[in-house]
């Protein structure tokens, strides 16, 4: 089977726009909408035809651009059918365990609600890759909009369970200030520590910090880790079940 390939792009203030294609089919999904145009260009450098669009999430920046686009390419509509009614237009709601196909490869679709109640994410396990939305950053997580920690921790926790070598495309260049909060939560991380002047050093060349390495974010990310010792001792949980510590560790990043 062939690799799939994938574009990643820059979109309004700190979006990532994602084309992913089968070479095999020529089958091309954007993953989200934040502004067609951008989408349209890419694909035009790429010489790619977008036919599929993948929503995660309902909010404008990952689904703002789906009328256009399809009037664009006729592109057809995929979306996370927790979110009927919030979506316009899309031709399928998909929910937890269905799958979608992009030529011969095959993602699965994981519901992730916290971020939002209808949240799904994209995963190509067969290649170790995944689209995660907001629903995990580069040392973060997304913001409970909707959903509650129980709800997010649990989502989170299914993402942890995959191998660590998967490649995570999240959606937004937030690495650097999620960066400075993991510090101030874990600030005796090796791990993060290491990944903080990384961090910076792409920044500072403008490069990128997305994707990342699930095996990276199990590290370093706080988000990922509060069921460990040292997370809970360091925000004065050190009794506490990783649900109460993540919510304190959410509540925290929130005011920080």
């Amino acid at each position: 089977m062939s690799k799939l390939e994938i574009r990643q792009f820059s979109c309004l203030s700190d979006n990532y726009g994602f084309l992913v294609r089968d070479p095999a089919s020529g089958e091309t999904a954007a993953i989200d909408t934040p502004d067609a145009d951008a989408y349209l260009a890419a694909a035009n450098e790429a010489g790619w035809t977008i036919t599929q669009i993948w929503n995660t999430h309902h909010h404008f920046d990952h689904a703002g651009g789906n009328a256009a686009l399809k009037a664009a390419t006729g592109a057809v509509i995929y979306a996370p059918k927790y979110d009927q009614h919030r979506i316009e237009p899309a031709d399928h709601w998909i929910g937890d365990g269905d799958q979608v196909r992009l030529g011969d490869h095959i993602a699965d679709v994981i519901y992730t609600p916290g971020h939002t109640m209808g949240h799904i994410v994209y995963h190509f396990a067969g290649q170790k890759i995944a689209f995660v939305g907001d629903t995990l950053f580069a040392l973060g997580c997304g913001r409970l909009f909707e959903g509650t920690p129980q709800n997010m921790w649990d989502s989170l926790s299914k993402l942890r369970a995959w191998p660590d070598e998967t490649v995570l495309y999240c959606a937004h260049e937030y690495t650097q200030a999620n960066a400075a909060f993991a510090l101030s939560v874990d600030p005796d991380n090796p791990e993060l520590r290491s990944y903080a002047i990384d961090i910076d050093q792409r920044r500072a060349k403008g490069l990128a910090t997305v994707p990342t390495t699930l095996e990276r974010e199990k590290a370093a990310n706080p988000f990922l880790r509060p069921d460990t010792s040292e997370l809970a001792k360091s925000v004065g949980l050190s009794d506490a079940g990783p649900v109460e510590v993540f919510a304190e560790v959410r509540a925290r990043k929130d005011r920080f």
